[in-house]
């Protein structure tokens, strides 16, 4: 059963996953400990033969850690290039020390802003990860403490105008919220 489930989450077996299986904890750490499976966290475990999804691995070790700006346009396909290094949102207050000593660009925000526009999204591993929605990340980019480039900006927009998913109104409605409505505003005119 344990091998049946690490098939099909990519590699990675979850203590939690498998105590919901019916599974006790004692069998899985015994299981793992034989299998040679590599602790990415806690209660989260890759086999020895898969790849290790760093997206995944990152948000696993920081739960509250969502994926945002660059990082959030190239998993919703409205960016042109991966991103050179991960960006992630955290609720103002959460320490965030040992993300930035991983190189990680860490942004904060009020946190009745927080959760705004959480949607699951997958890797390109296929594993599920916490990521803005397209509407909440165009809001982002536009924020005074976003230094994203201007092409790179343009093509986002681009790419969620021809996306049949869009929703303009409730881009409008998070642009209010985030004071950014002008700058969407003068976007949205010019491409629409």
């Amino acid at each position: 059963m344990l091998i049946e489930l690490s098939k099909q989450n990519n590699g990675i077996l979850k203590t939690s996953d498998a105590v919901k299986s019916g599974i006790s904890k004692p069998y899985f750490l015994d299981f793992v400990r034989k299998n040679d499976y590599k602790m990415l966290s806690r209660g989260v475990y890759l086999a020895p033969n898969s790849w290790e999804d760093g997206m995944f691995a990152l948000q696993s070790r920081y739960a509250k850690a969502v994926f945002s700006h660059e990082t959030a346009l190239y998993l919703l396909e409205l960016s042109e290039r991966e991103p050179l290094k991960y960006e992630v949102t955290v609720p103002h207050g959460y320490n965030s020390t040992k993300l930035k000593q991983q190189n990680i660009s860490v942004f904060s925000v009020k946190p009745e802003w927080y959760s705004i526009g959480v949607i699951e999204c997958k890797t390109p591993m296929g594993n599920s990860v916490n990521v803005y929605s397209a509407e909440r990340t165009l809001c982002d980019i536009f924020k005074g403490n976003c230094k994203i480039e201007i092409q790179d900006k343009q093509f986002a927009i681009k790419q969620y105008l021809r996306n049949c998913e869009k929703n303009i109104p409730l881009l409008l409605e998070y642009a209010k919220e985030f004071k950014v409505e002008t700058a969407v505003k003068q976007y949205l005119e010019v491409l629409l």
